[in-house]
């Protein structure tokens, strides 16, 4: 059944909504999550239900989250009447802004790890993409399994970047100290409705903190690494110097480490952070 209600109320561009049409892209974006008969599956930003539609006929259950009242009371009336016809509510519409709902009690309430999926806007992509990774490291077990996001192209490829290229930074370190990111496909901007002026990349985030195995303390080690990536022009040194860290100890933590004198953040891994942080940890 088309949400007709939903497809007539325009776009509010304040709240970056541009809404997906292409149904080969939907389809390859639902299926990106996996098997979902025995699963719950959030999804950030519904919008007018386009993915909301198919997810509603594979997954067990489905919490739509969405911060438009009126596009949050179209789906809830079109899924109220399906749902009365099946007599099973597996939607769940939830009027809410996304930065505050809580992974983990949704996961704890339900009992199992979540899957995510979206179409983030992207003025609050990488609010969101820290968001969900806090959710991991406050809860243990982690409440979320894999997510699935549309975000533009440009954050896309930061987040997958790998060490000592262009896009490589501290979005892309964060992210990798919580699980493994892996680009999808990109989709052109006539895919949406309306058109953003970018191109749109879907990826895949497996969510399995590294925390432990690393042993590292999750406050302390985004503090170095926010240190580290403060100005990229500059090395490594320099920047850790700025955040207070003294001469002596930088030389003493990249000697233990094997780090060039000269090197910059965006040349080091998550494992070279992590075995650096360490090093300066100890010279203190």
């Amino acid at each position: 059944m088309p949400l007709k209600a939903s497809h007539a109320l325009p776009p509010k561009s304040r709240l970056g909504q541009n809404f997906l049409h292409d149904h080969a892209a939907i389809e390859r974006i639902v299926d990106a999550l996996g098997p979902l008969d025995q699963r719950t599956v959030v999804e950030i930003g519904p919008g007018r239900g386009a993915i909301t539609d198919l997810l509603a006929t594979r997954a067990e259950r489905l919490i739509a989250v969405e911060v438009d009242p009126a596009l949050a009371a179209a789906l809830r009336e079109r899924f109220a009447m399906t749902q009365a016809q099946i007599m099973q509510p597996r939607v769940e519409i939830v009027e809410q802004d996304v930065l505050t709902f809580d992974f983990a009690a949704a996961s704890r309430q339900i009992g199992q790890p979540l899957l995510v999926v979206g179409n983030l806007p992207y003025y609050i992509t990488s609010p969101i993409l820290l968001h969900l990774a806090a959710s991991v490291v406050a809860s243990e077990p982690s409440p979320l399994d894999a997510a699935v996001l549309m975000v533009q192209r440009e954050v896309a490829d930061r987040v997958t970047a790998q060490p000592e290229t262009r896009d490589y930074g501290l979005l892309t370190v964060l992210c990798a100290l919580h699980g493994i990111a892996t680009p999808l496909f990109t989709l052109p901007p006539d895919a949406f409705s309306p058109p953003p002026e970018v191109h749109s990349t879907v990826f895949r985030w497996r969510f399995a903190p590294r925390f432990q195995a690393l042993d590292l303390d999750a406050a302390s080690f985004s503090r170095l690494l926010k240190s580290a990536f403060a100005q990229k022009r500059k090395t490594l040194s320099n920047n850790l110097r700025a955040a207070g860290y003294t001469a002596a100890h930088i030389a003493q933590a990249l000697h233990q480490t094997s780090t060039p004198p000269q090197a910059r953040a965006e040349e080091l891994s998550l494992d070279q952070f992590a075995a650096l942080h360490h090093a300066l940890t100890a010279a203190q």
